[in-house]
């Protein structure tokens, strides 16, 4: 992405993707915000893989938010396009008040899964810093494969004019005892078995001890509509004054009014470090929503990684379907916290200037 962020042991998601699709024989489950392809970019190969793999049998059901249609008409016909494939969007509001679908993951062969940060749009793939985790965990992905299911057929009773009514009435607690676990939002769409991602995260961060390595697109405790939602505000605050390390990187979009007040304020915390990351221009040019960190992840105390689809503000973790991975695992812990130290202390993250008037950052 022309820029020192190379990590070379690390492969590029979308050879991932490839890799996985390639390898399918009945099924391929995808869940996207939205679909942007662009001729001679790397989704494109993907979209091939996605062909053969349609021309050799296998069943494709492809499920997109329809808040962001508009913007996925292309991809949509090309889609349609792909033989064996069924493509499904679906509108999340009619779920869930205010709620998207902003997950993005995928199954193949209810074996193996993916997710991450990526949106299903050839920029992520090229041209914004962004981290996923492939899993072949059986349990993880039977669940992954679970919450597809559930939204899928939710869809068809949207579509239907047909209500949909919530899955649990009570919050389901996360697996927290197991090595590796997922948790989803909205709790009250989640199916048996899958804990909700709000409360989980506040959890991990009161069970954090020396040091919190966070990289988000942006951090604010607003909802979309600019209300208070002070739920990880305050967990990051409580963390810090026991005496936690909080190191929040947060991209140049989180600049504007008045999501950077919020991040000043967290700022003057004791314990507290917030830095923004502007990464320079492509070589072609300025291209629109792009050039940006979009990673969603947490590194705690070293030895656990959170990673999802999430940002860390209202309207996410509890109106929207989004999806985490939680690994408690020192080695994939560390590497992510490599990845956080080299954008730390590159010449693209600066210390957030409480004094400073940052201009409206350009999308």
């Amino acid at each position: 992405m022309e820029t020192t962020l190379d990590q070379p042991d690390l492969r590029q998601a979308a050879e991932v993707w490839k890799e996985m699709i390639a390898g399918a024989k009945k099924r391929v489950d995808i869940c996207q915000f939205y679909i942007t392809p662009k001729a001679g970019e790397p989704l494109e190969p993907v979209l091939a893989e996605l062909s053969a793999a349609g021309k050799r049998g296998v069943k494709i059901r492809f499920l997109a938010e329809k808040i962001f249609a508009k913007n996925s008409a292309e991809g949509f016909e090309r889609l349609k396009a792909i033989p064996n494939l069924e493509l499904r969007v679906i509108d999340f509001g009619a779920i869930k008040k205010d709620g998207i679908v902003h997950a993005k993951y995928f199954v193949v062969d209810g074996k193996d899964g993916y997710v991450g940060s990526q949106n299903f749009d050839w920029r992520s793939l090229k041209h914004i810093h962004e981290m996923g985790l492939k899993i072949s965990k059986g349990r993880i992905v039977g669940e992954m494969e679970k919450i597809f299911e559930l939204d899928w057929a939710n869809q068809a009773r949207v579509a239907g004019g047909k209500p949909v009514k919530p899955a649990n009435k009570i919050k389901p607690v996360a697996a927290y005892k197991k090595r590796a676990y997922l948790v989803a939002s909205p709790w009250a769409f989640n199916p048996s078995g899958v804990g909700d991602s709000e409360s989980e995260l506040v959890r991990l961060i009161e069970t954090s001890r020396k040091e919190l390595l966070i990289q988000l697109l942006d951090y604010a405790p607003l909802t979309r509509q600019k209300k208070f939602y002070p739920v990880l505000d305050n967990a990051l605050r409580a963390a810090a004054s026991r005496g936690v390390a909080v190191k929040l990187m947060v991209s140049h979009w989180n600049t504007d009014h008045p999501e950077v007040d919020h991040l000043k304020s967290l700022s003057f915390v004791p314990g507290v470090e917030v830095r923004v990351v502007t990464l320079p221009l492509a070589a072609e040019g300025y291209i629109p929503f792009s050039r940006v960190i979009h990673s969603k992840y947490m590194v705690l105390d070293n030895g656990t990684l959170w990673l999802g689809t999430s940002n860390w503000s209202g309207g996410y973790l509890d109106n929207s379907r989004n999806l985490e991975v939680v690994v408690k695992d020192e080695a994939l812990a560390s590497k992510a916290a490599a990845i956080h130290r080299q954008l730390w202390d590159s010449s693209y993250a600066e210390k957030l200037d409480p004094a400073k008037e940052y201009p409206k950052p350009k999308k």
